[in-house]
């Protein structure tokens, strides 16, 4: 097959303008607004691929659509926040918006509250890398004593204790990632998933 045929079958100007990124303002929660927020920094990716993800997915975007039938949005704690989306995912809720006859808005709400499965998952991993540093912290005090010992009995010129050596510098490099990750995710600390947020009420 002719190559320009294959590429003539494989890309458009159609799909390449999908992609494009354009702006868009919606009037949400606070909530729905930190929560993509902090999910996009937890994860390291951008809000663009996580509303494409969210968005473009047929089967998610059609159940959230189905969900928003019945959803009375409160009026209260609402500003006007701009993304940076796709046009396919932009054309996507505006196509939705228009057959299920829903506000635009209530769709993004909706949408971004898909989200909060994940930011309590990766709390509980949080607070679970707090107490695994907590372990490595006390097994590296054990291990310091444990070297200087080794030092003492065979002397620092040892094969073996070098190789202790190399061990316990590998281990601190991991110690000083694993405090860096928890530096990072430190900012979940203080956000309240929507559960959590009706504990809290209750």
């Amino acid at each position: 097959m002719n190559e320009s045929k294959i590429r003539q079958k494989n890309f458009s100007l159609d799909a390449l303008k999908g992609m494009q990124s354009v702006r868009a303002t919606f009037t949400l929660p606070k909530h729905a607004i930190n929560l993509i927020s902090t999910v996009a920094n937890q994860l390291g990716v951008k809000q663009k691929s996580i509303f494409d993800h969210l968005v473009e997915n047929k089967d998610i975007i059609e159940q959230i659509a189905d969900e928003a039938k019945q959803y009375e949005p409160e009026k209260k704690q609402r500003k006007q926040k701009t993304f940076v989306l796709s046009r396919n995912c932009l054309s996507i809720l505006d196509a939705f918006a228009q057959e299920y006859k829903l506000p635009r808005d209530v769709l993004v709400e909706l949408s971004i509250r898909q989200l909060d499965p994940v930011i309590a998952q990766e709390k509980q991993r949080h607070e679970n890398r707090k107490l695994l540093l907590a372990q490595m912290q006390a097994f590296r005090q054990v291990g310091s004593r444990f070297l200087n010992r080794s030092r003492d009995l065979a002397g620092r010129d040892d094969e073996t204790v070098q190789k202790l050596e190399i061990f316990f510098s590998q281990y601190d490099k991991a110690i000083e990632e694993l405090d860096a990750i928890i530096e990072k995710g430190k900012s979940m600390e203080q956000f309240l998933s929507a559960g959590e947020q009706e504990l809290s009420i209750g």
